[in-house]
């Protein structure tokens, strides 16, 4: 267990991290982000201290290492080895195991296929004639998705029966993707784990999410599905982060069938978008459950206080921010991120409602 007091050190610096230390400091703890662009990032105004360097600057590295008490993560696209250098030097947490699986498409669901765990149909691809053959396997409509690197819809191809499939290989600039079957699904869910390194689990409530252009726009908690449905949910959640060996946070993406099936999507071993809402509808964020669970504290009440209602500020929708500070049950969260672009998340509102 490490006392408050304690260092943190975060690989990665946006707004993830941002939000990791605010919730550490209020436990006491310090955070010291490390990333090739942490000097401007969303996270270096609210951390004690902030390494500006490449992921294979092994100097760099070791002396981050010698200044933190413990490492982890606020995205997965971290390379492997550079999580690999820091465990010799501080313990990592999630490690490089939990790393190689959630960063690789293929992998991510031959693990979960691996545990007798759905996920919609797919096949790797590593050229047009694999996504061909593919598509001829698991159905005419289908995406095309780059196994490493792609988030909010980037890296990615929607694949019909008369797609130029040669011109859809080339816009997503991968030599190694994945092709994944349409699901007929009615909602798509998420759930988020905390573990410790003891194996104690806490999950947060099945929650809704919605898109718009490839993005998290809205996230409903808790879900509108069954009982039995979110039950299945937290289930496969469970299970998955219990199998990696997770110390942190997982949360993984599904989708619900017509059939009520639950099939996974994605994992991320860190906060999550769809886990915004915590913050300000749940007895422990996953911000601050992140903290006790890489720190070896006691994990916190995943009880749902309010029902809730994330909206993501995506771009301009950032110049709301007066009006949403107006709403009487509307919590803003802002990034400060200095240039609102097209499909750049800006910041978030919660917005609460007694439970029914």
């Amino acid at each position: 267990m490490l006392p408050p007091g304690s260092t943190i050190g975060m690989l990665g610096a946006g707004q993830l991290g941002r939000m990791t230390a605010l919730a550490a400091a209020r436990l006491g703890y310090r955070l010291h982000v490390y990333a090739p662009d942490a000097a401007d990032s969303p996270c270096a105004p609210v951390c004690a201290r902030a390494t500006v360097a490449g992921w294979d600057d092994r100097t760099a590295l070791a002396a981050f290492a010698a200044a933190v008490d413990v490492v982890t993560l606020e995205w997965e696209n971290v390379p492997v080895d550079t999580v690999e250098f820091l465990a010799e030097r501080v313990p990592v947490r999630p490690g490089a195991a939990v790393l190689a699986v959630t960063r690789d498409r293929i992998a991510e669901k031959s693990f979960a296929n691996g545990l007798g765990i759905a996920t919609a149909p797919w096949r790797p691809a590593s050229g047009p004639g694999d996504v061909a053959l593919a598509r001829d396997a698991i159905g005419p409509h289908c995406i095309v998705k780059s196994n490493q690197l792609g988030y909010d819809g980037k890296g990615q191809a929607r694949i019909g029966p008369d797609t130029d499939i040669a011109a859809a290989w080339r816009s997503i600039g991968s030599d190694s993707c994945v092709v994944e079957g349409f699901v007929d699904f009615t909602c798509e869910v998420s759930v988020i784990v905390a573990r410790r390194g003891d194996g104690a689990m806490a999950v947060f409530p099945t929650v809704e999410n919605r898109h718009r252009n490839g993005i998290l726009d809205r996230t409903l908690a808790p879900a509108r599905v069954p009982p039995a449905t979110a039950a299945e949910a937290e289930r496969v959640a469970r299970r998955l982060a219990d199998a990696l060996g997770v110390v942190g946070l997982l949360a993984v993406e599904m989708f619900v069938t017509k059939d009520g099936r639950v099939l996974v999507n994605e994992m991320a071993p860190r906060p999550h978008n769809s886990g915004h809402w915590t913050m300000d509808a749940c007895a422990t964020s996953q911000f601050e459950q992140f903290v006790r669970a890489i720190c070896g504290l006691p994990l916190g009440s995943t009880d749902l206080l309010m029902e809730a209602e994330m909206e993501n500020l995506i771009g301009d929708d950032v110049e709301r921010w007066a009006a949403i500070l107006a709403e009487p049950d509307a919590r803003l969260h802002l990034y400060g991120k200095a240039e609102a672009r097209p499909g750049r998340k800006m910041g978030h509102v919660n917005r609460v409602t007694p439970r029914r």
